[in-house]
């Protein structure tokens, strides 16, 4: 793929992310691919071996498609954990041209960061917020003398709609960093729309978990925690931005009024 370069048109610029999108919708797909072939183990392990397998929870295939749809949801999440970092890359190598060579250096150590901090996120959802979950519904159920029957489909779904926002969420930090290099957001910003920020973290968190005190918290205070490390991982990309732009100035705006005088 060539690399963005000064003089380029704005067509060509374009053509260059295309190009990028088409790279990155290559692997997607092959990443679906290869998560048929993992689907069997992983749905194995997530119905008899992990955590909620204590519930003795019966699936049923309630259309034909069911069970497909349940091989579909696998694969597109092992698609989405191999694409991620993946895609890191091609925005890195999209926005790189704009960047200093130290900066370029930087960023691109961000990249193994986005691949770790999503898995963390799915360990999170599934082994913390999914149990509490289904723990909160089982006991509703069982108070009120309900059989508990569920529907593939439906058991996955809801599985994938906790695990998904919150891994994405994980991402928060690099992402700040990221943004922060590229002088689009920083730490003072960030401060400012503190309020904000942890309104809408408290709205996901909310939405996302059981409706009792506890599992919110549980949540909530994971994703607060995030986002204040960010602020602070802002703030140290920030200041040694703020560093290298007065050592510039020392260097150069010296020099320049010396010319002068």
């Amino acid at each position: 793929m060539s690399e963005l370069k000064e003089g380029m048109s704005l067509v060509d610029h374009l053509g260059e992310l295309r190009r990028r999108l088409v790279a990155v919708l290559a692997v997607f797909v092959l990443g679906l691919v290869g998560g048929f072939f993992v689907s069997d183990p992983i749905y194995t392990y997530l119905t008899q071996e992990g955590p909620i397998a204590s519930y003795d929870i019966e699936l049923h295939a309630l259309t034909l498609w069911d069970g497909l749809s349940m091989y579909m949801k696998i694969a597109l999440l092992f698609s989405l954990i191999v694409t991620l970092p993946f895609t890191a890359y091609q925005v890195w190598k999209f926005v790189s041209p704009g960047l200093k060579p130290h900066e370029q250096k930087a960023t691109l150590r961000y990249i193994p960061y986005v691949f770790l901090l999503f898995l963390v996120g799915i360990a999170f959802s599934y082994f913390v917020v999914f149990p509490m979950a289904v723990g909160f519904t089982n006991k509703i159920n069982v108070s009120l003398g309900l059989v508990e029957t569920y529907g593939m489909a439906q058991f996955f779904t809801f599985m994938f709609n906790l695990i998904l926002p919150i891994s994405l969420l994980f991402e928060l930090p690099v992402i700040v960093m990221f943004l922060t290099k590229l002088r689009i957001i920083n730490p003072l910003r960030l401060k400012k729309m503190r309020k904000i920020s942890y309104f809408v973290l408290v709205i996901i968190a909310v939405f996302v978990t059981p409706p009792d005190f506890i599992s919110d918290v549980i949540v909530i205070i994971p994703l607060i925690l995030l986002y204040e490390f960010s602020v602070f991982l802002s703030a140290v990309v920030y200041r040694k931005q703020l560093e290298e732009k007065e050592e510039y100035d020392a260097k150069y705006v010296k020099l320049d009024s010396g010319e002068k005088a």
